[in-house]
This record gives structure tokens, C-alpha cells and sequence, in this order.
């Protein structure tokens, strides 16, 4: 049996994870095309940005004992999501990306943004119960 079998749940389960990876997947993906003079601003900083949600969410998912650290940890994968639609929009303008890409990336995002303001208004439901 894969080892995963015997794991009860995951950072890897959560819906908004498997999107944000998605997305990070896809800009990685994008920006494979991108010019080698942006190798270090541009397409660095929008893998960055765009990977950082995931790991944010991983780090939450740890800190769900403590309600304060899991809000915290949700919020800067907020700010890292808000940050990838910046360089999405530097993308765009740069004649790097197409119109098309350009929306469909970012109707993935302002869903992982819909995603994270759910969690942050309501984190009675993905905090650990203290107790029991």
C-alpha cells in the first residue's frame, strides 16, 4: 500500500490546494515561453508568487491547532494570490501572455481568492477543536 493510503487527511486535500497548484502548474507552464531577460524579475517572481499559495496553505493546514497562525498563514497565501494577478497583469502588457490566458488565469485566481476569503471569515471549519 502508498504510504499516502495511511495518511487520514492532507493540506493535499483541501479543494483550494489542488486549485492553486493548478494554477501554479499552468503558470510554470506559461512561462516556459517567457524572454530570458526576464528569467530573474518577471518570471521568477510570478513562480514565486504562485507556488507560495500552496505553501502557505501547507503551513496552515500544520498551524490548525492555533486559530491565530492558521488566519495568519491563510492570509499570506491571500497575499501571495493577489500578488500572482500582478504579474499575471505585467504578462499581459509585456505582450507575454495572450488575452485568453490572461482571463483564464485570472478566473482561477479570484476563485482561489473566493477560496481563502471563505477560510478566513469562517476558520471554525478547518481549525482543529482544542480538547476531546
Amino acid at each position: 500500500m502508498p504510504l499516502t493510503d495511511h495518511i487520514e487527511s492532507s493540506f493535499k486535500d483541501l479543494v483550494v490546494y489542488k486549485k492553486a497548484f493548478e494554477m501554479a502548474m499552468d503558470i510554470f507552464r506559461i512561462t516556459k515561453s517567457f524572454p530570458v531577460e526576464e528569467r530573474y524579475s518577471l518570471t521568477d517572481q510570478v513562480r514565486r508568487s504562485s507556488r507560495s499559495v500552496c505553501s502557505n496553505l501547507a503551513e496552515s493546514y500544520r498551524k490548525r491547532q492555533y486559530p491565530a497562525h492558521f488566519l495568519s498563514k491563510i492570509s499570506d497565501a491571500d497575499m501571495e494570490n493577489s500578488e500572482t494577478q500582478v504579474w499575471i497583469d505585467f504578462s499581459l502588457q509585456c505582450g507575454y501572455i495572450t488575452s485568453y490566458t490572461h482571463n483564464t488565469l485570472m478566473v482561477k485566481s479570484f476563485e482561489i481568492g473566493r477560496i481563502l476569503n471563505h477560510m478566513t471569515r469562517y476558520p471554525e471549519k478547518f481549525v482543529l477543536k482544542s480538547g476531546g
